[in-house]
């Protein structure tokens, strides 16, 4: 096999080799407890506490209900989250590498593309958060200070690799949790909340399934990478351990610092979340928001490692010989970094709102892509693929251009539109129809899973069918005599 298919033997404690390789098996390694601490660790950081301030200052919603819509969109979203992160120990190779066994190797172009912004697009996210809330204790660091240090931190996880990320993950999953309920004690406990805290006037249709579809995407966002997490793990982890353990982490990992953004929401819907957690936890107020801040490096190390596995993976999808190392996913990482630096430096004071837009645009094109991935790889091909045609210039058996997968994406993508609300600047007429309640990510879970099974299923009798009518032929026409 060539060097490009294997992974060169990984030091105990050093800089990664491997990029887009397949992860050979005697180099396997991990328990299933990695892929609880991987989520839970880098959920609880800034940006999710401000998703969950979302619930009650933007769509309003009253405490027990902002509550529920969490519950359910991080329960229902981490079921697809979890069902990809069973694919990594199964094929040792990232995500969207895996998207070639769909879309063709040419036609997972379009989804990987789309999924380098949506990295770039958190990435961004958190960088500004984080260096707000740097800020916000450290004065004379400035924000533009801030998000520089946390670009500069995730860039050095990023090109140190796999290992450090998920040691990463580890320590925060302990430190983080720890400092997670010092801040709802002190928020809520030491600190007296107003008696309108619990009121519970004020709960709408729209705004529940606002929360929710903020929530699912919240989950489904990782679905283009969660494998990337996993696929170095044994391939006798089983797909029942990966799947629970990465459901509950990053669930429960997501759900708990909503919660605590949403509250502090209700405590000063007013201010900016960042300022308004400062304010919420003042006395240990340095502390919490240090912690977090360590914990947003790591999940932007994330995002920015799978970027950089993400555009790898365009280069060699035109460029077969391509060869990437530790040295090339170093440069695309800083390339990226300073793209992101560009944006992040100069976001205007809108950025929550621009921010929550951004979560519907992604949701409406992940789901179609998570909705053909899923159903492809457990009820049509049961997990079973060619690994090394994923690299071939031609695609292999998977071809260059997979039209069912692409065209059954597209029209996903199309269906969400009238479901579909974006911020002031849309409303799709259905979605209106039901009070501006958005359930686009429903919709197209609904219509695309059935619609690509049918079709592929359909296309595979015909092609039998084909087959056995051909083999008919042959057998109906004479034989020549053998000779004695």
């Amino acid at each position: 096999m060539s060097e490009q298919l294997t992974g060169r033997q990984e030091p105990a404690a050093g800089i990664e080799s491997a990029t887009i390789q397949p992860i050979p098996l005697d180099q396997r390694h991990g328990t299933n407890r990695d892929m609880f601490t991987i989520w839970f660790g880098t959920n609880i950081m800034i940006l999710s506490i401000v998703t969950g301030a979302l619930a009650t200052t933007v769509f309003g919603q009253p405490a027990w209900s902002a509550a529920l819509a969490i519950v359910i969109g991080n329960l229902l979203g981490a079921v697809f989250m979890a069902l990809h992160s069973a694919q990594g120990p199964r094929l040792g190779v990232p995500q969207m590498v895996q998207t070639k066994g769909q879309f063709g190797s040419w036609g997972s172009v379009l989804i990987v593309l789309i999924v380098v912004c949506m990295y770039l697009g958190f990435f961004i996210s958190i960088l500004v958060f984080g260096g707000a809330s740097l800020a916000s204790v450290i004065p004379h660091l400035g924000q533009r200070g801030g998000i520089v240090l946390i670009a500069v931190a995730s860039l050095a996880a990023t090109i140190w690799g796999y290992a450090v990320i998920h040691a990463y993950a580890r320590i925060m999953t302990y430190v983080s949790g720890a400092v997670l309920l010092l801040a709802f004690v002190w928020a809520f406990v030491v600190h007296p909340i107003p008696a309108t805290f619990f009121h519970t006037s004020g709960a709408s249709l729209a705004g529940f399934m606002s929360v929710v579809s903020a929530s699912a995407v919240w989950q489904l966002a990782y679905a283009p990478y969660v494998s990337d997490y996993s696929r170095y793990m044994p391939a006798r982890t089983g797909a029942k351990p990966a799947f629970w353990m990465s459901y509950w982490g990053s669930s429960l990992g997501s759900i708990l610092p909503m919660f605590l953004g949403a509250g502090i929401g209700l405590l000063l819907p007013d201010l900016d979340p960042v300022v308004a957690l400062t304010q919420a936890t003042a006395g240990i107020s340095v502390l919490v928001v240090a912690v977090f801040s360590i914990g947003v490096a790591a999940t932007n190390a994330m995002n920015l490692y799978c970027g950089t596995l993400c555009t790898i993976t365009i280069v060699q999808t035109f460029a077969p010989r391509f060869t990437a190392r530790s040295r090339e996913r170093a440069w695309i990482a800083t390339g990226l970094v300073v793209v992101a630096l560009g944006v992040a430096l100069t976001a205007g004071d809108d950025f929550v709102a621009t921010y929550n837009n951004f979560l519907t645009l992604l949701l409406g094109s992940l789901v179609p892509w998570t909705a053909v991935n899923l159903v492809d790889f457990y009820l049509v091909r049961h997990g079973d693929y060619a690994v090394e045609d994923f690299f071939r210039r031609d695609g292999g058996r998977y071809g260059l251009v997979n039209w069912p997968a692409v065209i059954c994406y597209l029209i996903g993508v199309a269906v969400q539109l009238p479901f579909m609300v974006i911020g002031t600047a849309y409303t799709g007429p259905i979605a209106g129809l039901l009070g501006n309640t958005d359930i686009s990510f429903i919709a197209g879970l609904l219509i695309v899973s059935p619609l690509y099974y049918v079709t592929v299923t359909a296309l595979a009798r015909r092609k039998a069918g084909a087959g056995e009518a051909v083999a008919s032929v042959a057998d109906a026409q004479p034989q020549p005599e053998r000779s004695a």
